[in-house]
């Protein structure tokens, strides 16, 4: 990295973390530039969600370090600045799409309008207020979107954003995840399905808690000859395995 170059939005080296006598995570370093879409990609089981705890700060980890926007991860200081969507939508049933966007906004010390912005900005203007438990799967993802894009975050962490969503939504979607990077936002998102490779700017390739590769879709396609991305992952995994 130069002097002109701006720092990583993410840096992490040598991480490791071990449930009991398993370790999920293997020496782990990488780099997440800022203000694009950088893929995380690998089946499931593979430590992903593991990876993405560890980044927000929720994951306690053996060794190494994680720093985002050059703080520490999880630090108070970027509690505002870092935006994480679960697996599993987080809103609650009982409460309307508003009221569960305000309650974020409260949180961040945000307004009722930043909270209506939010809930445009994911496109469910015309939702809000319908209760949690009224919404479809699309939409309970988008509400979890809205609430963490309320606090106006530079990086947002999205855990598998689109399992189980039709093929329809799941382009929507990423439509809107395209519109935030343009924003100048910084996106980490996970996956295990490696055609959503195609929307990303720059793809981490993990499996069986180890990172195989860093490179972007044209780079993998390059260095192992093959056109389809999955068919390329997999290519990566035979040149990294003992002839």
């Amino acid at each position: 990295m130069t002097a002109s170059e701006p720092s990583p939005a993410i840096e992490v080296e040598h991480l490791r973390v071990r449930r009991g006598e398993h370790e999920v995570l293997h020496d782990i370093s990488l780099t997440v530039p800022r203000g694009c879409i950088t893929g995380l990609l690998g089946p499931s089981g593979c430590g992903k969600t593991t990876l993405m705890r560890s980044v927000v700060g929720t994951q306690l980890v053996e060794a190494g370090s994680v720093r985002v926007l050059g703080e520490a991860a999880g630090t108070p200081g970027l509690r505002a600045r870092v935006g994480y969507v679960t697996q599993a939508p987080s809103i609650y049933d009982d409460l309307t799409v508003l009221d569960n966007v305000g309650y974020f906004a409260a949180l961040y010390g945000r307004s009722r309008n930043d909270a209506n912005a939010a809930i445009t900005a994911v496109g469910l203007a015309e939702h809000t207020r319908q209760r949690g438990n009224q919404l479809s799967g699309g939409q309970r993802t988008r509400a979890s979107l809205a609430c963490a894009l309320v606090a106006d975050p530079e990086v947002l962490v999205l855990d598998e954003p689109t399992v189980g969503l039709d093929p329809v939504l799941r382009v929507d979607l990423w439509q809107q995840f395209h519109a935030l990077a343009a924003q100048g936002r910084t996106l980490l998102v996970s996956s295990h399905v490696m055609d959503e490779a195609e929307h990303c700017d720059q793809l981490l390739l993990m499996r069986e808690g180890r990172l195989l590769a860093q490179l972007s879709p044209a780079e993998l396609r390059a260095e192992t000859g093959e056109t389809s991305l999955e068919n390329a992952f997999l290519a990566l995994i035979r040149m990294g395995e003992p002839s």
